[in-house]
C-alpha cells in the first residue's frame, strides 16, 4: 500500500454527508482511503483547497496531487475501492457525469435539511 493515500474530505457537520462517508469507510475494507472531515483545519491545510470550496461539496485528494469535488469525486473514490469499481462505469457514459453534477448540486444545496447533522467529533 502507498505510503500516502487518497484522502476524502467532507463536511463533518452534516448529517447527510457523514452517512455518505460511513457508507464509503464500509465498503473501503482495504483501508485504501483516508475520512477527515473540512472542520479539521489542522489536517486539511496542507491540501489547499479553499474552506469554501470544501463546505460546498466533498473533494478527494489523490496522492499526486489531483483534486476532485463532488460528482467528479464519486467515480474516482469507487475506482479506489476493490469491488466497487465496476460501480464507477455509467459516469463514463457521455451525459452522465453533467447529470450527476446537477443532482449533486441539488443535494449539496439542501443537505442541511435532508439528515439533521451533528458537531463533528
Amino acid at each position: 500500500m502507498p505510503a500516502e493515500l487518497p484522502t476524502l474530505i467532507y463536511d463533518g457537520e452534516c448529517g447527510f454527508c457523514r452517512r455518505a462517508m460511513e457508507l464509503v469507510r464500509r465498503w473501503d475494507r482495504e483501508h485504501r482511503l483516508r475520512y477527515v472531515p473540512f472542520q479539521d483545519e489542522a489536517r486539511i491545510a496542507r491540501f489547499g483547497v479553499p474552506l469554501p470550496a470544501l463546505a460546498a461539496a466533498m473533494h478527494l485528494v489523490l496522492p499526486d496531487g489531483r483534486v476532485y469535488a463532488g460528482a467528479d469525486a464519486a467515480p474516482e473514490i469507487l475506482k479506489v475501492l476493490p469491488g466497487k469499481r465496476w460501480l464507477a462505469v455509467p459516469f463514463a457514459v457521455p451525459g452522465v457525469l453533467p447529470v450527476a453534477r446537477r443532482v449533486y448540486a441539488w443535494i449539496a444545496r439542501r443537505r442541511r435539511c435532508l439528515v439533521r447533522g451533528r458537531p463533528a467529533g
